[in-house]
C-alpha cells in the first residue's frame, strides 16, 4: 500500500487504524514525515548513550525530553521549527559519535504487529511523560533518573527485542511517569502554593483580555506579573483553568476567570474572546482566519505563519509585550456564559477532608467514586461521559483531573454533605492526585488492595499524556479501568489481548449499563 504517511498515536485516528492521507489532527504527510525523523534521530542519540551505559547531561536529557513533546498530538504545527529540532538531533550525535547510524524512521519500521504496538506504546508513554519532566524543569525540577530511562526506552525500540522484555519496558514507563507527575506536582505545589478549594467564574469583565490555553504555569504567571496594573485582564481556557486552584497565581486580582471550555471548541471561542491568545503548549488546533491576526504560540508549542514567543534568557522571563501592545488595541471578550466552576481538589485539599470524605462512606452517604479523568475531544461519542455523570446516582462522587471534565464540570449535580459531587484534581498531570488520594484511602481504611475501594474507573483519552496517565495508573496497580470513545487504535489484537487479561482494561460501553456495573463493583 502506498501510504503517504502513517500515525495512529492519538484517539481520532482515521477509523481507529491509523491516518494515512492526512492527519484528522491537521498533521501533514510533509510534517509527519519530519517527526518521524525527528524521533528516529532521538533513537540515534538514546543509541550511542545506551551503548556507553551513560547517562544524558542535563542539557541532552532536557532535550531529548521538549523534541518528544513537540511530537504530541496537536502540539507543533510548524515544520521548519521541527527541521530545526532534527538538525540539533543530528548535530548531538554526531559529537557523540561521528560513524553512528539514524536508525529507520517512522512507525511501520518494525515490521511485527505486536513489537511494532509495543514500541509505539513505549514512545507515546515516553511522550506523555516527557511533556510532564519539561513542564517541572521549567520550574527549576530535574530528575536524572527520568533522563537515564528515557534514553535506555528510546534505545530499546530501535533494537531486537522479545514482547516481554518491551512489556517490562512500558510497565516501567508507567513507574517512570509516576515519578515525572511527583515531580511536577512538587515544582507546582512548592512554587505556587497547594490547590485549594477555588469558585472560578466563567463570564466576562469590560477590559481587554489576554486567552492563555495549555498547561505551562509559568508563562502565566510572568504574564500576570507582566499585564499588573495594565487594565488588562488574564483568562484562562481549558488545561489552564486549574491555574485559579492555586494560591500565589489567585492573588492577582487581573486573573478573572475562565473562558470557554476544551480545547477542541477553539474555532468557536477564540473567535468571540476578541483579545489575544497565547497557546503556552499542546493542544493547539489548526488555527483559523477569525483570530489567525491574534493568536501566539511559545514553548514547545508552534503553528505555521503564527508568531512564536522565545525561550526565556537565562534567569530572564519571556516577552510579551506583543501580546500586551494587541491587546490594548482589541474590545473585551464577548460572554460565553456566566456562571462559576468549583475546583481545587487536589491530594492536599482533599487528604485534608479526608475525615469527613470516610466518614460519608461510612455512613452510606459515599457509596461509590468514579475516577473520570483524562480528556476531552471533538466525536459525538465523547456524549457518554456526560450521560454517566447524569446517570450516577447522588450518593456517588465524581474525581476528575485533565479536560474530560468539561463534560459535565458545569451539570448542577450538587453535594453531599457539603462535599461536592464533582472532585476536580487539576490539569491532565494532577491525575497523580486521584492516585495519591486513592493510595491514601486504601491506607486509611486498612485495605491490602487498592482495588477493593469502592472505586471505578471510566476514563476519557485523547493524546500521548493520558497514555502515560494509564500506564502510571497500571503501575501502580489499578486494575478493571474503563477507557474510551475508543480503544487505542495503535493496540494490535495481541497487545490488547494482554493488557484485557492481565489489567482488565476494557472499552466502554452503553452508559447506563456501565453505570450499573460501576455500581456492582464491576
Amino acid at each position: 500500500m502506498d501510504l503517504k504517511m502513517f500515525c495512529y498515536q492519538c484517539q481520532e485516528t482515521c477509523n481507529n487504524s491509523g491516518c494515512t492521507r492526512f492527519g484528522v489532527c491537521g498533521k501533514s504527510p510533509e510534517l509527519s514525515g519530519r517527526m518521524d525523523l525527528l524521533i528516529a534521530r532521538l533513537k540515534r542519540i538514546a543509541l550511542i548513550l545506551d551503548d556507553r551505559g551513560a547517562t544524558p547531561d542535563r542539557e541532552t536529557g532536557l532535550f531529548l525530553v521538549q523534541s518528544l513533546f513537540a511530537t504530541i498530538t496537536n502540539a507543533n504545527f510548524d515544520p521548519e521549527r521541527i527541521d530545526t529540532l532534527s538538525a540539533q538531533a543530528e548535530m548531538i550525535a554526531g559529537k557523540l559519535s561521528p560513524d553512528s547510524v539514524t536508525p529507520p524512521a517512522g512507525v511501520t519500521a518494525e515490521p511485527d504487529e505486536d513489537l511494532r504496538s509495543l514500541k509505539e506504546l513505549l514512545i507515546y508513554g515516553l511522550k506523555g511523560l516527557s511533556a510532564y519532566t519539561d513542564h517541572a524543569a521549567m520550574l527549576g525540577f530535574e530528575d536524572d533518573a527520568i533522563y537515564a530511562f528515557v534514553v535506555r526506552a528510546l534505545a530499546a525500540t530501535a533494537r531486537p527485542h522479545s514482547a516481554d522484555e518491551l512489556v517490562a519496558l512500558v510497565l516501567e514507563c508507567g513507574s517512570t511517569a509516576v515519578k515525572a507527575m511527583e515531580l511536577l506536582d512538587r515544582a507546582n505545589t512548592s512554587t505556587y502554593g497547594n490547590p485549594e478549594i477555588s469558585h472560578v467564574k466563567t463570564g466576562v469583565g469590560k477590559n481587554p483580555g489576554i486567552l492563555v490555553s495549555g498547561h505551562d504555569l509559568r508563562d502565566l504567571k510572568e504574564l500576570l506579573e507582566a499585564t499588573a496594573g495594565t487594565g488588562i485582564d488574564i483568562y484562562t481556557h481549558s488545561e489552564m483553568l486549574p491555574a485559579h486552584y492555586y494560591p500565589e497565581l489567585k492573588k492577582y486580582p487581573h486573573l478573572v476567570g475562565n473562558y470557554g471550555g476544551a480545547w477542541h471548541r477553539q474555532n468557536v471561542e477564540f473567535k468571540s474572546f476578541n483579545g489575544p491568545i497565547l497557546m503556552t503548549t499542546n493542544c493547539i488546533t489548526p488555527v483559523q482566519d477569525s483570530y489567525r491576526n491574534r493568536i501566539f504560540t511559545t514553548g514547545m508549542a508552534g503553528y505555521p505563519g503564527i508568531p512564536h514567543i522565545a525561550d526565556r534568557p537565562a534567569g530572564g522571563k519571556k516577552d510579551f509585550s506583543a501580546l500586551i501592545a494587541l491587546a490594548k488595541q482589541c474590545p473585551p471578550p464577548e460572554e460565553l456564559d456566566n456562571t462559576e466552576i468549583i475546583g481545587g481538589f487536589a491530594h492536599a485539599q482533599v487528604l485534608a477532608l479526608a475525615g469527613q470524605i470516610v466518614e460519608a462512606v461510612k455512613s452510606g452517604a459515599v457509596k461509590r467514586f468514579v475516577v473520570m479523568a483524562g480528556c476531552d475531544g471533538r466525536q459525538p461519542a465523547r456524549q457518554y461521559f456526560t450521560d454517566v455523570a447524569k446517570l450516577l446516582p447522588p450518593d456517588t462522587v465524581i474525581l476528575t483531573a485533565g479536560c474530560a471534565k468539561y463534560r459535565y464540570n458545569k451539570l448542577p449535580l450538587g453535594d453531599i454533605g457539603g462535599i461536592p459531587r464533582v472532585l476536580d484534581a487539576g490539569q491532565c498531570n494532577d491525575c497523580y492526585s486521584l492516585a495519591v488520594i486513592a493510595l491514601k484511602l486504601k491506607e486509611v481504611f486498612g485495605l491490602d488492595d487498592v482495588n477493593k475501594l469502592p472505586l471505578s474507573f471510566d476514563i476519557a483519552w485523547y493524546e500521548q499524556k493520558a497514555v502515560a496517565v494509564l500506564l502510571a495508573l497500571l503501575s501502580l496497580g489499578f486494575k478493571e479501568i474503563r477507557l474510551g470513545p475508543t480503544l487505542p487504535g495503535f493496540l494490535s489484537p495481541g497487545v490488547a489481548a494482554v493488557l484485557v487479561k492481565t489489567f482488565g482494561i476494557r472499552g466502554i460501553g452503553e452508559a447506563a449499563g456501565d453505570v450499573e456495573a460501576m455500581l456492582q463493583g464491576k
